[in-house]
């Protein structure tokens, strides 16, 4: 089999808990289905609103060799740091990994989260991702309180406002061209103004006239990505996204889902608690046994389809150290995965060109 498989991690407070799992629709909504996972050497609750605990745990993927990490985040009463903050933070002390927030399209604005996300990407030197999330929940409404969204609320709405969400980002990332800030000393002209342009989106959720205040990001637009359970959230991530993320429980599964989500990246998710008992329900396959048990499923599950893997461990950093220290060794002993970052960018990790600018001649 040839090098290639691609493997990221899922940090989500002191891990995943699985024991309350995401409703089936195929949407991830913003209830509180995320918590506190098992704990065993991070029994301190407390360190996780610490910078050293998150620096550690994305120094940790990095020192694995992994394409990225992702820092979840929800609306729910659960206790948690904001996710793009988060990898800003981190950013300046890792140098090779991605990063890739989770954010709530729903009620935040799209064009706060393009300078965000274009600010993490110039702060990283290219490493910027994020991984958008439609919200159903009544509930992360009222937070708000600018709109009302029930239990009869469309799906098909809420996938059609994440679908605008992503474009207006990706248009307002390309509103300066790369060569607009011309900083000419001679004429007193920092900005060649012709390279700067309005995005003029109007849609049914939002009508954003741009330009960005922020420059064209390093990787011209970082990668986007989605989560997804069902076909109506394949229609979304096909649409919308560079990368998915899925939930198959069989080989044939996998390729059964990788039919719907062609030309996409897809990473499977993997719900990771080494050697624990006490397996619970989740939405995505949940995997207890050993690290050499992990890396056959991953290269069975890679040779159906899988582009990549998006592993959650139970326990951070307990299953994150096993991952990187005796997972990591075994899939580069069966030449699947590197054995040193050949790039310096998650776009270049990924094997994904930088895209043109849609308003450049």
């Amino acid at each position: 089999m040839a090098p290639g498989l691609h493997l990221s991690v899922a940090l989500d407070d002191t891990g995943r808990h699985p024991s309350t799992p995401d409703d089936d629709s195929g949407l991830h909504t913003s209830t509180p289905d995320d918590g506190p996972g098992w704990h065993t050497s991070a029994s301190d609750d407390g360190a996780r609103f610490t910078p050293e605990y998150w620096v550690e745990l994305v120094r940790e993927a990095e020192r694995g060799l992994l394409d990225f990490v992702t820092f979840e985040d929800d609306l729910g009463p659960v206790g948690r740091l904001d996710a793009v903050l988060v990898a800003s933070r981190v950013a300046p002390l890792t140098s090779r990994i991605g990063l890739v927030p989770t954010v709530v399209a729903a009620h935040t604005e799209p064009f706060h989260l393009s300078k965000a996300i274009a600010t993490l990407d110039y702060v990283s030197t290219g490493r910027a991702g994020v991984r958008v999330r439609a919200s159903g929940s009544p509930e992360a409404a009222r937070h708000f309180g600018r709109r009302e969204i029930t239990a009869d609320t469309p799906l098909a709405d809420l996938l059609d406002e994440t679908a605008d969400y992503v474009e207006v980002l990706r248009r307002l990332w390309d509103s300066w061209e790369d060569d607009a800030e011309i900083r000419d000393v001679a004429t007193g002209r920092f900005i060649d103004r012709d390279k700067l342009h309005y995005v003029d989106f109007a849609g049914k959720w939002f009508s954003v006239k741009g330009p960005s205040i922020t420059p064209r990001p390093p990787q011209g637009q970082p990668p986007v990505a989605v989560l997804s359970h069902a076909s109506p959230v394949h229609a979304l991530a096909r649409r919308s996204s560079d990368l998915v993320f899925t939930t198959p429980h069989s080989a044939e599964d996998v390729r059964t889902i990788g039919a719907e989500v062609e030309g996409l990246l897809n990473f499977v998710d993997v719900v990771v608690g080494f050697g624990r008992e006490d397996a619970p329900e989740s939405d995505a396959f949940v995997f207890t046994g050993s690290p050499g048990e992990l890396a056959d499923l991953l290269v069975e599950w890679h040779a159906a389809g899988a582009d990549g893997f998006r592993l959650r461990p139970a326990s951070l950093p307990d299953d994150l150290r096993v991952i990187t220290r005796e997972l990591v060794p075994l899939l580069q002993e069966r030449g699947v995965f590197r054995t040193e970052y050949t790039a310096t960018t998650l776009r270049g990790h990924l094997g994904l060109p930088r895209p043109a600018n849609r308003y450049a001649a």
